[in-house]
């Protein structure tokens, strides 16, 4: 069993990795110097089988342990960057202006190379490990291209882990739950149609700025009083654009927002009545709606079995105190969710401490987080794989 100061002597190199991925931050699949940098680190473990170029710039690399057959399991960090405008002040901040690692994907990856090379040196395990860097996890469902190119079907990966960082939990501590722990995350566009005119004589137009209020208001109550208390359903209006003068009634409003749900049943039930409201109002105001609803991210959903695991290795690590194994579900959305699709497994939070939040120009991913990250990585495949 490990202690986390087995993997303090891997925290200063783990630091110069991170620091360096976040000065040279890469959006979505463009995440080419990154892939790189990964790859290039990951040979000089000496690693011999390493696939690059799957959905456009993703990795896989693959260690098998010395401790005879057995399963593979799949190990997943994320590498991209935001489109933001870093305010951090750090000496080793963005490079490039108006991208930035806002979520902290630069640390998920410093945090599995180093858990690689502890691994590759010491690979007391049985069965194989891939170790999945993935790019585009930014809302450009690069978790879901990698499975679709076949990355569970070629590696055989029987279970599947990820885990990501999160402010306002203590650094050295984990947050995890059984069943969903985070939300589906789906887009909409309505377009509310009236009959444009002189913003003076509104008795001869249909104003669609007035019926888009009511819609607003009218898909809230799908959440305050046609939905289970108990259950989660989030709808947030974030776009509204409606005319360009200040007398004159426009013909149409545009707007469109996100819609999260923790159940497969909710989900259907948002799209559904969310156009059905919606067009209720606009008629019986004398307009009409268009209406246009994305499915993106799934549910991301615990298994039970990997949820153990994932408890038990974190407990071995940190001990059960620094363990929260019933976390509240986060109406944020991941896209790992479709890798937990494809197979089982886990998805853990690791704590960041009192960082700004995710996707906040001025957020930091602590590197003193680094060696919990490693060391929960080599304590699951040891416990998952154990010899």
């Amino acid at each position: 069993m490990h202690s986390v100061e087995d993997f303090r002597d891997l925290q200063s190199e783990a630091t110069e990795w991170r620091r360096y991925l976040h000065q040279h931050p890469e959006l979505d699949y463009r995440v080419h110097n990154t892939a790189k940098f990964v790859t290039e680190k990951l040979a000089s473990f000496g690693i011999k089988q390493i696939e690059t170029g799957i959905a456009e710039t993703g990795i896989v690399a693959v260690i098998a342990g010395e401790g005879g057959d057995g399963p593979t399991i799949g190990l997943r960090a994320d590498m991209d960057a935001l489109p933001i405008l870093e305010a951090s002040g750090k000496p080793w901040s963005s490079a490039n202006p108006g991208k930035m690692h806002a979520c902290g994907h630069d640390g998920h990856t410093a945090m599995l190379l180093g858990a690689a090379k502890f691994l590759a040196n010491r690979p007391k395990f049985k069965g194989t490990i891939a170790l999945i860097f993935q790019p585009a996890e930014e809302g450009a469902l690069g978790g879901q291209r990698m499975v679709q190119e076949g990355i569970m079907d070629r590696y055989g990966i029987s279970q599947v882990f990820g885990m990501h960082n999160m402010p306002g939990i203590e650094v050295g501590k984990f947050g995890i739950c059984d069943g969903p722990i985070m939300a589906a995350i789906d887009e909409f566009d309505l377009i509310v149609k009236g009959k444009g005119g002189h913003a003076a004589m509104p008795h001869l137009n249909i104003d669609p700025v007035v019926i888009a209020a009511q819609v607003v208001l009218g898909l809230q109550t799908l959440v305050s009083r046609n939905t289970d208390p108990i259950q989660s359903l989030v709808i947030s209006v974030t776009k509204v654009h409606a005319g360009e003068a200040y007398n004159v009634t426009p013909p149409q409003v545009e707007m469109g927002g996100t819609v999260r749900t923790l159940s497969p049943s909710l989900r259907d039930f948002a799209e559904r009545q969310m156009q059905a409201s919606a067009q209720a109002i606009a008629r019986g105001f004398g307009g009409d709606v268009e209406f246009r609803y994305r499915r993106q991210d799934p549910v991301t959903f615990n298994y039970t079995e990997g949820t153990n695991l994932a408890i038990t290795a974190a407990r071995n690590l940190v001990g059960p105190a620094a363990v929260d194994d019933k976390i509240r579900p986060l109406m944020i959305s991941e896209d790992f969710a479709y890798m937990l699709e494809a197979r089982p497994g886990a998805f853990i939070f690791i704590g960041n401490g009192k960082s700004a939040g995710l996707h906040h120009p001025a957020y930091e991913f602590d590197d003193e987080a680094l060696p919990y990250g490693i060391g929960y990585w080599v304590t699951l495949v040891e416990t998952a794989l154990a010899v």
